[in-house]
C-alpha cells in the first residue's frame, strides 16, 4: 500500500503542474485525501469488513467531497483533480494511470446486485463533468471529453464527445492521444463546414453568384 501511495503523490506532480512541494500534496490536495482513504476502504472491504469500509468512505466524502465506494477497484497512478462530486461506484473498476476531473461519475443503471458500473482501461482521460454508465468497458488511451454522458463500449485510443458519447477521433496503435484540449476535434464544426461545403457546391450548379 505504501508504494501505491508513493506512486500517487508521484502521479500529481506528472499531473498538475500548480503541484510545487510533497506537503501540499499530502495535504491540500482532496483527490489525494479520497484515494488514500479508499485503498484504506477497499482494504477493509476485502477482509469482509464492510461497515468500517463504508464509513471510511464516508468520512472521505464528508471531508473532500469525493464519494468512491469501498468496494470499487481501483490502479496504480490515479489522479483525481479537484475532484468536488466526483462518483465511483461499487463495481467499478479502474486501470492505471487514469486521470478523472470534478463532477465525474461512474455510475450504474441498474439496481440488480450485478456488474453494473463501468471498467476503465489504462491512460484514460475523463473529463469535467462526464457521465460514464452501465457496466460498459472504456479502452485503454481513451479520452472521454468534458460532460459527455457514456452509455456504450469505447474502443483504445479513441476520443469521445456529445450526449450520448460518441467517438469522433481514433488513433491507430498503442499512440498516446495528445491531452492538450486544442486537439480535441469538434463535431458541430466538422458538420457546419460540410453543410457549407455542399451548399456552395449546389449553388456553383444551378449558377447562384454570391
Amino acid at each position: 500500500m505504501l508504494d501505491k501511495i508513493r506512486e500517487d503523490i508521484r502521479a500529481v506532480f506528472e499531473r498538475d503542474p500548480a503541484a510545487r512541494s510533497t506537503l501540499e500534496v499530502i495535504f491540500c490536495y482532496p483527490g489525494f485525501h479520497a484515494i488514500l482513504f479508499h485503498r484504506i476502504g477497499h482494504w477493509l472491504w476485502q477482509k469482509k469488513l464492510f461497515f468500517l469500509g463504508r464509513l471510511t468512505s464516508h468520512i472521505a466524502r464528508f471531508l473532500t467531497g469525493i464519494e468512491i465506494h469501498p468496494g470499487a477497484k481501483i490502479g496504480r497512478r490515479f489522479f483525481i483533480d479537484h475532484g468536488m462530486g466526483v462518483v465511483i461506484g461499487e463495481t467499478s473498476e479502474i486501470g492505471d494511470d487514469v486521470t478523472i476531473y470534478h463532477g465525474v461519475t461512474l455510475g450504474g443503471t441498474t439496481w440488480k446486485k450485478i456488474k453494473r458500473h463501468p471498467t476503465i482501461g489504462n491512460n484514460v482521460v475523463i473529463g469535467v463533468g462526464a457521465k460514464v454508465l452501465g457496466p460498459i468497458r472504456i479502452g485503454d488511451n481513451s479520452k472521454i471529453g468534458a460532460n459527455s454522458v457514456v452509455v456504450n463500449d469505447i474502443p483504445p485510443n479513441s476520443i469521445v464527445v456529445g450526449i450520448p458519447g460518441k467517438v469522433v477521433f481514433r488513433v491507430e496503435g498503442e499512440k498516446k492521444i495528445q491531452m492538450d484540449s486544442a486537439f480535441m476535434p469538434d463535431p458541430q464544426s466538422r458538420a457546419i463546414a460540410s453543410l457549407m461545403e455542399r451548399v456552395k457546391k449546389i449553388e456553383e450548379k444551378i449558377g447562384i453568384d454570391e
